[in-house]
């Protein structure tokens, strides 16, 4: 089975980016498409239970779409050194499995490649593990990358 297009979620961490650098070895070995992208809520303080106001609301999304672009800006940087050139893309969108797998569906993807931090006992019982969600809502092939890349 070869992978037309990988999609490569991004959220600033050094584990999402170990695996841009796999996705970009795995894009070389099939001639793949690359995609990285990074969610940005819209809203993060939909369920909060304090009142904010649409300035501090215009003031996260500034900063937040900022920072996004800063870490697939680097995406980029690490997979060219592999000799991969990659598509970005900013989601403003909730931050969920859901946005992830709509995604992928939308650009065509049909490889997810992600990082996972690994979290064990109750840190997975009361964090989750976004990746096993994933995993749950997608048909489509999921590399979980858990360490880095050498």
């Amino acid at each position: 089975m070869s992978y037309q297009h990988i999609l490569v979620p991004i959220d600033g961490s050094d584990i999402s980016f170990s695996a841009i650098q796999h996705a970009a070895n795995i894009a070389k070995g099939f001639g793949s498409k690359v995609t990285a992208i990074s969610v940005v809520s819209e809203d993060p303080f939909a369920a909060a239970d304090f009142y904010y106001t649409s300035a501090m609301l215009k003031d996260y999304v500034v900063e937040a779409i900022k920072n996004a672009e800063e870490s697939l800006e680097k995406a980029q940087q690490l997979a060219q050194q592999q000799g991969i050139t990659i598509a970005t893309l900013v989601v403003k969108n909730a931050v969920s499995a859901e946005t992830i797998t709509t995604t992928a569906e939308e650009i065509h993807a049909d490889l997810i490649v992600m990082g996972s931090h690994g979290r064990k006992g109750f840190q997975k019982f009361f964090l989750g593990s976004f990746a096993q969600d994933v995993l749950g809502k997608t048909a489509l092939p999921v590399l979980i990358v858990k360490g880095s890349f050498n």
